[in-house]
């Protein structure tokens, strides 16, 4: 199919740029890029940029426009993530081995009293410097200068081309002056020689090699949230069949296969329990510390631990269909997407290494120009300073880095987070619109009183209206049923049955025609009511109860009131809401009295009842014209039209696959206080943030003029290359370091 470039997926690979029409095809074509290698092993993962998203390839490498090193999409096996370590560890040990004797030697020539002349020849000393230099710049180092010959190549300057400039431009003259000394006029000499900066150019290699490692350590523990995921799964699960049990991989489990599930043990995959029950710790998933009763019929999630009981289950549910699968690919694509904010970076960042560049040969002439003596020696530690400290990784990494840990804490709590942007809205959001089923509910109707007429008793009224609803599946239907089957109710046979969308249903018991629905159904079809249920029946809806009628062979039998019950958490969260600055807004399609119980019981700003869906999304809509930031909380079908139109929607995890799919935030556990949480996790991300950016932008602006001497005519003050590539080195480790603390949030 045709693809249109400003809505498609972006991928680069190789140089050549792919647009694709989802995430899907996208992850299926990178799959395929190493496909005729037979030397290779892929498919396990994709690799992309930390910085540029749409890198993608299906091997490692690095990234061709910033030169990070790619990262899997999902993170691989602990042996494969610490190869980047351990490369970069042999460097820069060995670079510092060599690199210690360099700086001693130079130490011994740029002070005359320290006696190093005495015992070697300052001709044996330069040449010395020059043999140990050379394996740290062109060996540990050459990984720099390989990155940078591809940004050069790509067309996309960056950290990595300041690198190899300065630490090219103070090791290739030092190497010049030894070996071509003669070539230099007298003028440039300083004490009958060459300055050399085989030191600088040592020192810096081993400190970026240092910063590059300290950097690779940090960024493999943002992906702390996915491997902990990944080592919940259960290895084996007990497998029946033909009365027999065995034992079997996890992979070999596919739908409907029974599970034996024992004490102790973790609950193999996703399904429904078909006999036994038990205590099951579902802490990984929502969070609660306390554990969740399960019976037959009761649903249970893979990699959750099963306490006390032995059950037997039906697999519903394996392999990437699990929860625990969705979590992870969920948590995963997030952490690598962009934030709004991120465009900032991205532009400063485009115009920065070019600038910088400009600066560094400004710098160089000035110095040449107007230097004192050694003016060529001036010229080049003020170039090389500059391009070693503007080094933009900081400003890079502000971001991404905030998103990955922020995304991976949130997941630990049961926020699944889709995307960044998601958060960035998250933190500006005003109104919370939220349905009052399953969110502010239980969602779980129960029967709270049942009201015979007269000649009907309590008993007689539930069982016609029971023997009606048992075969319709609505909500209130059940309770009703439920409710007859714990009084051991007698369930009659039905004739003729009809549901009436949105209003009731009708049948036949024994010949009679029975009616159970709404008041104005029941009316409509000629029955009379008694001032006496109509006024019990106000009373119940004022309490917040649903009132089901019913008649019998066209006469009332009576009245039975359904109530939802209010969550436990949800009056404290809505005054923390409220505390946050937030009006909560309740979209409901059940009636206004109970609508409007629960509202004033809750103290909720503001009520819509009897929606449909279009009427939600209808709302949301104005509020967004009126300028508000509009966060909207459901779990139905009926949900998705306000949750996709809203500026960020939250789905309760308990909801449907279509809500889930149509919202950028969703909560494993439903309730207001997993939205809280969220809330507080994107204030908390978007502030670490801005406060990386700061200390990014801040940093260059301060270290650039300083290395280009501005000081000098004042304090005479000039920077050393080697103090820049320390201050370069711990800019980065300063952001990440600042972004993992997000690991520690308190929700």
């Amino acid at each position: 199919m045709e693809v249109d470039p400003a809505t498609a997926i972006k991928v680069i690979h190789n140089g050549t740029t792919y647009y694709f029409c989802s995430k899907h095809c996208r992850d299926r074509f990178v799959m395929g890029f190493g496909a005729d290698r037979p030397d290779k092993t892929y498919g396990k993962s994709i690799y992309i940029c930390p910085m540029h998203p749409e890198i993608i390839q299906a091997e490692p490498g690095d990234c061709p426009k910033c030169g990070m090193h790619l990262e899997p999409k999902i993170w691989p096996a602990e042996g494969e993530d610490n190869k980047q370590v351990r490369i970069l560890a042999r460097r820069f040990w060995a670079g510092l081995v060599l690199t210690i004797p360099i700086f001693l030697l130079a130490i011994g020539e740029m002070i005359p009293t320290s006696g190093v002349k005495a015992f070697l020849p300052s001709k044996i000393s330069r040449w010395l410097q020059f043999i140990l230099a050379t394996p740290v710049v062109l060996w540990a180092g050459n990984i720099f200068f390989v990155k940078a010959w591809k940004s050069i190549l790509n067309r996309s300057l960056n950290m990595f081309t300041l690198i190899a400039m300065g630490v090219g431009a103070a090791y290739g003259f030092s190497a010049v002056a030894v070996i071509f000394a003669d070539i230099f006029p007298e003028s440039l000499k300083q004490h009958g020689s060459i300055g050399l900066y085989f030191e600088a150019a040592a020192v810096i290699t081993v400190l970026v090699l240092m910063g590059q490692l300290l950097e690779t350590k940090a960024r493999s523990r943002t992906g702390q949230a996915i491997k902990a995921l990944l080592g919940l799964t259960a290895k084996v699960a007990h497998r029946i069949r033909e009365d027999k049990e065995e034992d079997v991989a996890i992979e070999k489990i596919q739908k409907g296969d029974l599970l034996r599930v024992r004490p102790g043990e973790k609950v193999p995959v996703d399904g429904v329990i078909i006999e036994g029950k038990s205590n099951i710790d579902e802490s990984m998933i929502s969070g609660e510390p306390i554990p969740v009763i399960k019976k037959a019929e009761d649903y249970v999630i893979g990699a959750t631990i099963n306490q006390t009981g032995s059950f037997t289950m039906r697999a519903e549910k394996v392999g990437s269909e699990t929860m625990l699968s969705q979590i992870v690919r969920m948590v995963s694509d997030a952490q690598r997407s962009r934030a709004p904010i991120q465009k900032l970076a991205d532009r400063v960042s485009g115009y920065f290494v070019p600038a910088v560049i400009l600066c560094a040969i400004a710098a160089f002439i000035v110095w040449f120009a107007a230097g004192p003596n050694p003016a060529l020696a001036y010229a080049i530690v003020s170039a090389v300073s500059v391009l070693i400290i503007a080094c933009p990784c900081a400003l890079g990494l502000a971001t991404p880095m905030s998103v990955m840990v922020g995304v991976g804490r949130a997941a630990q709590a049961g926020i699944l987070i889709k995307n960044a942007e998601a958060i960035e809205k998250a933190e500006k959001i005003t109104h919370l619109l939220t349905d009052k089923t399953g969110t502010l509910t239980i969602g779980k109707p129960q029967v709270t009183g049942v009201f015979p007429a007269n000649n009907y008793n309590e008993h007689t009224l539930l069982s016609i209206a029971a023997s009606i609803e048992q075969n319709s599946e609505h909500p209130l239907a059940r309770a009703i049923v439920d409710c007859a089957k714990m009084q051991e109710a007698k369930f009659s046979q039905v004739e003729d049955f009809m549901s009436v969308t949105g209003a009731g249903a009708k049948a036949r018991i024994d010949g009679k025609e029975v009616l159970v629905g709404k008041q104005k159904f029941i009316e409509s079809l000629g029955v009379s009511l008694t001032d006496e249920l109509k006024n019990k029946a106000d009373s119940l809806e004022e309490k917040a109860s649903t009132v089901t009628w019913v008649a019998f062979n066209g006469q009332i039998a009576g009245i039975i009131g359904i109530s939802d019950p209010i969550k436990k958490t949800t009056p404290d969260a809505i005054d923390k809401l409220h505390n946050m600055g937030i009006k909560v807004i309740m979209l409901t399609g059940d009636n206004k009295k109970t609508a409007e119980a629960v509202a004033k019981q809750l103290n909720i700003d503001n009520v819509y009842a009897a929606l449909e869906p279009k009427g939600k999304r209808e709302i949301v809509s104005k509020l967004k014209n009126e300028g508000f930031k509009v966060m909207v909380a459901g779990d139905g079908i009926n949900d998705a039209p306000a949750l996709a139109e809203a500026s960020v929607g939250i789905a309760m995890g308990t909801g449907t696959d279509v809500a889930i799919e149509s919202a950028g935030i969703t909560l494993v556990k439903g309730d207001l206080n997993g939205i809280i949480k969220a809330l507080y996790l994107s204030r908390n991300i978007m502030r670490n943030i801005r406060q990386n950016l700061f200390f990014a932008f801040i940093y260059n602006a301060i270290c650039i003029p300083v290395a280009a001497g501005v000081l000098y005519p004042f304090f005479g003050l000039l920077l050393n290359p080697m103090i820049a590539g320390a201050a370069m080195s711990f800019s980065s480790v300063s952001v990440i370091g600042n972004s993992l603390r997000l690991r520690n949030l308190k929700l």
